[in-house]
């Protein structure tokens, strides 16, 4: 098997189980030196537990590979700052970051308290956003000095984000602005030559086994398994993907897909009167797409109705 990300040097957040182990080993397996970060929090981000990180660096160096844990928070300044420092110091270098942390505090927006919004804003968004900001300066700085770059942030939205699940107006704003954030970076950082890509991960982890039915067949599981979003990461965070940025992949045992971002759909010249704007509005509503469901699927939105 060739290994695609020979002797890169890449950076897991929220590694310590799940969707981030999966990461982990898939990218030591193809050749990487892992730094695997995890707090070793609960799923609402509460405790603190080193082990989770230490046993996937364990498992990796019984393979042969080489990785360091670090429990540093990754929605923290000066976390963000060690977690990056940690990876240069270590391995001598950095090449790939992929923010895969993340909590849940699901609640319904009428219900939501203000400590639920915050926690979950801060680990996804703040926790995407001062990991990437460290290593973009790393990398601006090697890229000024004469050095070849060839970096690699991968991020991690939601389809609760990009399409909209109930319940989860903190967590769906958070991926949602994760996905605009990917965007605006891949254009920031391409000059020093970044790639920023994001993925919306589908699978059962510590994280979703209460949301829906639960698996009923061996099958079932398999095709919900985390280990179906390592693929496309790895490839990501290797060379071959450098002609790739901005751009949204979702991933599960069901499919690999494109993201679709916003366009402009019907459109008319503007309108200075109010009261001629209903029978406009809803002939442009006629004439646009549907807000897409969980699914990813036109028409599969719950209120449909709103689009006669």
């Amino acid at each position: 098997m060739a290994r695609l990300c020979e002797g890169r040097v890449a950076i897991v957040t929220g590694a310590g189980r799940g969707i981030g182990r999966e990461h982990a080993l898939s990218l030591a397996t193809h050749g990487a030196r892992v730094v695997v970060n995890d707090l070793g929090g609960g799923i609402d981000g509460s405790g603190g537990d080193l082990s989770p990180a230490q046993s996937v660096v364990n498992e990796i160096l019984a393979m042969g590979g080489e990785a360091v844990a670090n429990g540093d928070d990754i929605s923290s300044w000066e976390g963000a700052e060690r977690l990056i420092n940690t990876a240069v110091t270590t391995f001598g270098d950095l090449h790939v970051v992929v923010n895969n942390a993340g909590i849940l505090r699901d609640r319904m927006l009428a219900n939501m308290s203000e400590a639920e919004w915050d926690a979950v804003i801060k680990v996804h968004l703040k926790g995407t956003f001062a990991p990437a900001r460290w290593a973009a300066a790393y990398w601006r700085d090697r890229s000024k000095d004469g050095h070849a770059v060839s970096g690699r942030i991968i991020n991690t939205t939601s389809v609760s984000g990009i399409y909209g699940n109930i319940g989860q107006t903190n967590y769906g704003a958070a991926k949602a602005g994760i996905a605009a954030f990917t965007n605006i970076a891949a254009l920031e950082l391409a000059r020093y030559g970044v790639t920023v890509n994001a993925v919306a991960p589908v699978a059962l982890t510590r994280m979703t086994e209460g949301l829906g039915a639960a698996p009923e067949t061996d099958h079932e599981r398999d095709m919900r398994s985390p280990k179906w979003i390592a693929p496309i990461v790895t490839w990501l965070a290797s060379e071959e993907s450098a002609a790739v940025s901005g751009c949204v992949f979702e991933a599960s045992g069901q499919v690999l897909a494109i993201a679709e971002g916003w366009h402009r759909g019907p459109r008319i010249e503007p309108v200075a009167d109010p009261t001629r704007l209903g029978p406009i509005v809803e002939q442009l509503l006629a004439q646009s797409r549907p807000n897409a469901g969980m699914d990813g699927e036109e028409g599969s939105y719950p209120q449909t109705t709103l689009r006669k």
